[in-house]
């Protein structure tokens, strides 16, 4: 099976077409994965989706050293127009993850310190600890 960075290729490894936002996504997830483990992070669980129409995902759901549990969204643009990856997080976007989480810290029997970051991928990456709160 071809890895992720393949499938942007032809195959012959000449330049194919341009990859698939889905696949740029999936790259930039890979991308962003890398740099929190090297930062000591711990992947948990990866593209966490809630059941049903309008739920939310979490990109990453990873483990911090001091055991907070860290919810992670992952965004990447090909320029900083239009205020760039960090300004495609709105407030829609913020509550969809926050529902994530807490469906996803419903099935846990104690709930560990959260936190929400976010990484921009725009060249390399740049991570925002603690990014936003779920308001409580």
């Amino acid at each position: 099976m071809k890895g992720r960075a393949a499938q942007a290729t032809d195959g012959a490894g000449a330049a194919g077409p341009e990859p698939t936002t889905r696949v740029q996504g999936m790259l930039a997830e890979d991308q962003a994965l890398a740099y929190l483990e090297k930062a000591g992070l711990k992947l948990v669980t990866r593209n966490y989706r809630t059941p049903g129409r309008g739920g939310g995902e979490i990109d990453l759901i990873m483990r911090d050293r001091d055991g907070t549990l860290v919810f992670v969204e992952v965004r990447s643009r090909g320029s900083a127009q239009f205020g760039g990856a960090g300004a495609s997080i709105g407030q829609t976007k913020q509550r969809r993850i926050i529902l994530a989480a807490r469906h996803y810290l419903a099935a846990l029997r104690a709930h560990p310190p959260c936190r929400f970051d976010v990484v921009l991928i725009e060249g390399q990456p740049v991570w925002l600890k603690s990014a936003f709160d779920a308001g409580d």
